[in-house]
């Protein structure tokens, strides 16, 4: 299980309490799709066009408006091992690190690709945790791929599918 530390920091695209209960469960059944056998802790902040853009040229260079950010604070290895030797723990909560969603980019997309912002806002929250679980496609087509069908297969499973 997670404890998650939701903050809505935007006011352009309006955040239900149904949507922070959805990131929840998207972070929680990742932790449980990944066999994690630890609790976590997760911070999520939601912000507008600027600030993602901001924050997408200040850890990436790249000056452009991003659907989703992920800082994760743990390196895993190819067995999705911990390979941190001094990772934090609050309590007994594993510190996995952050997510941040533009809701703007998210609902543009949503529109894009034909289905609804609650699909989209579930789709971004699995892909970025699976970030902070350490798979990274940046550089890597194999787990772009695998990626991809964990997304998926966590997606359907919460019943959360393409409307096309």
């Amino acid at each position: 299980m997670a404890k998650v530390y939701l903050e809505n920091d935007q006011d352009e695209t309006e955040i239900t309490e149904q949507t922070e209960t959805l990131i929840t469960e998207c972070i929680n059944k990742v932790l449980d799709h990944e066999k994690c056998g630890f609790d976590a802790e997760v911070s999520v902040t939601i912000v507008d066009s600027n600030e993602i853009k901001a924050l997408n040229k200040e850890h990436r260079n790249k000056d452009t408006v991003t659907d989703v950010l992920s800082f994760p604070i743990l390196e895993f290895d190819e067995n999705r091992d911990i390979v941190n030797s001094e990772y934090d723990f609050d309590g007994n909560l594993v510190v996995l690190g952050d997510i941040v969603i533009c809701a703007e980019r998210a609902k543009e997309q949503a529109e894009e690709y034909g289905h609804s912002f609650v699909r989209e806002i579930a789709f971004l929250t699995v892909h970025s945790m699976l970030h902070l679980l350490g798979y990274d496609h940046e550089n890597n087509t194999d787990m772009e791929q695998i990626m991809f069908k964990k997304q998926e297969e966590i997606l359907s499973q919460m019943g959360i599918i393409r409307d096309k």
